[in-house]
């Protein structure tokens, strides 16, 4: 059990061997640690600084954003009017040149519907006559193959013509 039970000697070199462990500790040790610390707190500060200012700028830049976002929509809304106004006008012109154009057509169709119709009168009227003439034609032929009927003709058409009135 010697091993398990301390002794003075022992005890007392344990004491210095720590307590120049500590001196050595303070001197070298816990001034760049204590300096470490003291540093990393700083920029821990710093970072929590420049957060603020940064989250401030975002806050910032946000109602910027908003602000131009607003601009953009009134702007988006007057083009949007304007070019309904536009596209108004527009339709507006092109239903009168298309009322214009449509009158035109339709009174070039008519003038063209009477040519037409006049055309068709006059070649209506010369197919008839000459149809009157075939049908003369084949009638004086059936009525003129017979002398007798010819002489008759003759006769008929002379006491008709001034030729036998004397005036």
């Amino acid at each position: 059990m010697e091993l398990v039970t301390p002794q003075i000697g022992l005890i007392f070199w344990t004491t210095i061997v720590f307590t120049l462990l500590l001196i050595v500790l303070k001197k070298f040790a816990w001034k760049p640690i204590l300096d470490s610390i003291d540093e990393r707190n700083k920029s821990i500060e710093d970072a929590l600084k420049a957060a603020d200012k940064a989250k401030e700028e975002m806050a910032s830049l946000n109602a910027d954003n908003q602000r131009i976002l607003i601009e953009a929509k009134k702007e988006r809304d007057l083009l949007l009017k304007e070019a309904r106004e536009i596209k108004e006008t527009i339709i507006s012109e092109a239903k009168k040149n298309a009322t214009v154009e449509a009158d035109k057509i339709i009174i070039s169709a008519k003038s063209q519907i009477n040519n037409d119709k006049m055309k068709a009168l006059v070649e209506l009227k010369n197919h008839i006559a000459g149809l009157a003439i075939e049908m003369a034609e084949k009638i004086l032929k059936s009525e003129l193959s017979d002398k007798n009927k010819q002489k008759e003709l003759i006769e008929n058409a002379l006491k008709s013509s001034e030729l036998n009135q004397v005036k």
